[in-house]
């Protein structure tokens, strides 16, 4: 009996061991491919220059990358927009849950909202990054109530729709206020993750953690997930890879204004500004399969 029992526990010990070293394996291998969608000048047979897509699979390592979730509050001035946030904010709990279970860091980036979590430990975590001097000086501007990258006339033409009157898409427009005081419980937010508005607290967690990668989403593209000191400007400028997740966004653009589309229309131009000036976009099918998220309200076929 003693000898079945020592057998026994040699195999149950073995087993354990090929069971560890073969999820350490699977663990190192584990990529994320995505299916990336850029747009590059070129040349039209009458000489002219065009603006063509441009597909390209790339693998990122999940463990050196990170996803921020840009300004998905619980409450916005603009009742049209508080509702796509709602809509929004399922599928981007999905895809925050499927990059934590690949290894990816979630930031988590409600503007001017993160002293309601103050005292928590994801909070905490942003804050304890070692410091780590930038490439090139932060933008010190300031929008909103955080820093912020202004567009770079050397780089990008104005926006293609045009939202100086804050975009918004109701029949009636709604009075502008600051209702926002967390971001949207909806998306949950994990122990392992983090919670920062701050472009400097955010280059130091990916210093830290020597992450290159930075996957976006949240609202609004217009504005703030290309403005903000975390977002898509300050991040392409101090070096990282960013791929924003297209299908994961929405904008603040009244469809009264130029150019006088649709509001979902607006959005893919915005989309397209990006994709030809900024960086390359993605969907949230590349990691949780299936088809693309898509509005409720989005009638195009």
């Amino acid at each position: 009996m003693k000898l079945r029992a020592s057998i026994a526990l040699v195999l149950v010990i073995a087993l354990a061991a090929i069971s560890t070293s073969s999820w350490s394996e699977y663990r190192e291998s584990t990529k994320l491919l995505l299916h990336t969608r850029s747009r590059v000048l070129k040349k039209e047979g009458d000489g002219s220059d065009k603006y063509v897509p441009v597909e390209k699979d790339v693998e990122w390592d999940p463990h050196h990358t990170a996803l921020v979730i840009c300004d998905m509050w619980d409450a916005h001035w603009c009742q049209g927009a508080a509702g796509r946030v709602t809509e929004l904010a399922a599928p981007v709990n999905k895809l925050a849950h499927r990059a934590r279970e690949l290894g990816v860091l979630v930031i988590h980036a409600p503007s001017t909202c993160v002293d309601y979590y103050k005292d928590t430990p994801q909070r905490r975590l942003a804050q304890a990054a070692p410091f780590a001097k930038t490439p090139i000086p932060l933008s010190q501007s300031t929008r909103w109530g955080t820093r912020w990258c202004w567009p770079d006339p050397k780089r990008e033409p104005e926006l293609p729709i045009d939202d100086s009157d804050m975009g918004c898409d109701c029949p009636t427009k709604c009075e502008i206020s600051s209702p926002w005081q967390r971001q949207i419980d909806l998306i949950a937010i994990e122990p392992a993750d983090a919670i920062s508005d701050d472009g400097q607290e955010v280059f130091n967690l990916l210093t830290d953690r020597h992450i290159d990668n930075v996957l976006i989403v949240g609202v609004h593209l217009n504005m703030c997930v290309l403005g903000r000191s975390f977002a898509i400007r300050q991040m392409v400028k101090l070096g990282k890879n960013v791929v924003l997740v297209r299908d994961l966004t929405d904008t603040m653009y009244n469809h009264r204004m130029r150019p006088f589309v649709d509001h979902f229309t607006g959005t893919d131009l915005v989309v397209e500004h990006v994709e030809k000036y900024w960086c390359s976009t993605i969907t949230s099918a590349d990691l949780l399969g299936g088809e693309p998220f898509r509005f409720a309200k989005d009638a195009r076929e």
